[in-house]
């Protein structure tokens, strides 16, 4: 293989090409249906409750499905894997862009987060071996970390576009033009690997903690109806009973899927942690932010994308201070300071009212929540591989999204229950603004709280100097974010 890149150079760059093309296409779905939410709900006849599963379905299975993805490309073959998560995108995109029914778009974002699960470790995993090592390793991976963190501004400002100018059906069909440039790109530039060793699947451990995660979002989706409502409670200990069955089998198969030494590690479990509050703001705070610039301030499609956009215009200005702060003082600083930061912003969300300036209301807490969201991506990046073995590195990474993710939806449907009680379960039809800026209050208020206990997360479990906290050489994590 080695031999075929070298004779072929110009095609790693292709190849490059590609796979930034995939990763900014998997970054900015997790973002561009948000805009477009509000109408989609209208045109669909979606309940308040089920529109979160719009974005729920696709951050779950994604999350969920994410480490026995990343298996199944290593074994079955990353190039012939990436090629069916592409087409496999591509079709469940056009279900979603085509669909008469609010369920069938609930399906269509868990069929797309199911193939992004195929597709991204597989994109990463082909940047890996194309660009083993030396300088045009480190352009790679800063080119495709380059893409990876302006997928959301893009997907926030796509999304309104389309949304305001076309349809918010085009803010799934727009994913069919990458999908045809990505197959056929794909197919000439990309060069087969495989993992070396044995191919047995952990079928059990994949099933279970599928269900597990699976049966936990639901049941905190149930908890709009009360918490102790008896299907809330039923789900939640069905969800956590079936997570310590998945613990167990993990404990004793050959091939793990989770091997346990990579979450045991009280550094790492604390970064994973983190991120899985995080995976609960970016996720799910944001969006009860973006109804509130529609249904409450007025705005369009696009003027509500242009008015988020601060908030990962301010990431991205922060992450080059956070990577050059990060040798000097250490993960553990920014990992105490920047979720203090991003819990200011969402505080100053709290204080909204339905006649509020943009620029005194939302814009300073937007700029705040961005620069601690800078301070909290750069360091987590690096400890969720901390001290981890090479054979280990690609799932520790899998793992980072994967409470990414999994937090955004626990996240979301633990917002969306608030608002339902702040609301009393009326429809939001029914709603007056007043009441609803403080449905929407409430949410940020509980962010806050999530915010602040992140960072006492950091305080009592990332201890250790620079030294000990930061890993000799640091693989890539795949930016879900």
């Amino acid at each position: 293989m080695s031999s075929s890149l070298r004779a072929r150079p110009r095609s790693r760059w292709w190849a490059l090409i590609v796979i930034s093309l995939t990763q900014l296409v998997v970054v900015l779905d997790g973002t561009i249906v948000n805009i477009a939410l509000p109408r989609a709900q209208a045109a669909l006849g979606l309940t308040d409750g089920q529109r979160q599963w719009v974005v729920t379905a696709y951050a779950l299975a994604f999350g969920a499905l994410l480490l026995i993805g990343g298996r199944i490309a290593d074994y079955v073959g990353r190039k012939r894997i990436f090629l069916v998560g592409m087409i496999g995108f591509g079709a469940a995109s056009l279900y979603g862009g085509l669909a008469q029914q609010g369920w069938e778009l609930i399906l269509a974002r868990g069929l797309q987060g199911a193939f992004a699960a195929l597709l991204a470790p597989a994109a990463l995993a082909l940047l890996t071996v194309t660009f083993p090592s030396g300088r045009e390793r480190n352009t790679a991976f800063a080119v495709f970390g380059t893409v990876a963190g302006t997928g959301a501004a893009v997907g926030l400002l796509l999304g309104g576009v389309l949304t305001e100018f076309a349809d918010w059906r085009w803010c799934l069909l727009v994913n069919l033009f990458f999908v045809v440039i990505g197959v056929v790109g794909g197919a000439l530039f990309l060069i087969e690997s495989k993992a070396e060793g044995d191919n047995r699947y952990d079928v059990w451990g994949a099933v279970s903690v599928t269900l597990g995660l699976g049966a936990v979002v639901y049941g905190f989706s149930l908890a709009e109806n009360g918490w102790g409502d008896p299907l809330t409670i039923t789900f939640l200990a069905a969800g956590l009973t079936i997570l310590g069955i998945f613990v167990w089998i993990e404990s004793r198969v050959a091939q793990p899927l989770l091997p346990l030494r990579v979450v045991a590690d009280r550094v790492r479990g604390g970064a994973f942690l983190i991120q899985g509050v995080t995976g609960a703001i970016m996720i799910g705070a944001t969006v009860y932010l973006t109804f509130h610039l529609q249904f409450v301030l007025g705005m369009g499609a696009l003027q509500a994308g242009l008015a988020s956009l601060p908030l990962p215009l301010a990431t991205m200005a922060l992450a080059p201070i956070a990577t050059k702060l990060l040798p000097v003082i250490g993960p553990r600083p920014q990992l105490i300071v920047g979720p203090l930061i991003a819990a200011a912003g969402l505080f100053l969300f709290s204080g909204i009212t339905p006649d509020g300036a943009y620029l005194l209301q939302i814009a300073p807490g937007l700029v705040l929540l961005g620069i601690g969201m800078g301070f909290i991506f750069i360091p987590l990046q690096n400890l969720a591989l901390s001290g981890v073995a090479t054979h280990d590195a690609g799932v520790a990474s899998a793992v980072a999204n994967s409470t990414m993710q999994i937090g955004g939806s626990i996240g979301l449907s633990v917002f969306t229950a608030a608002y339902a009680a702040s609301v009393g379960g009326r429809a939001q039809a029914d709603v007056a603004p007043q009441q609803l800026t403080d449905a929407y209050s409430l949410t940020f208020i509980i962010g806050a709280i999530l915010m602040v206990a992140a960072s006492a997360i950091a305080v009592t479990m990332v201890r250790g100097t620079k030294e000990e906290l930061l890993p000799a050489q640091s693989a890539p994590v795949l930016a879900a974010h």
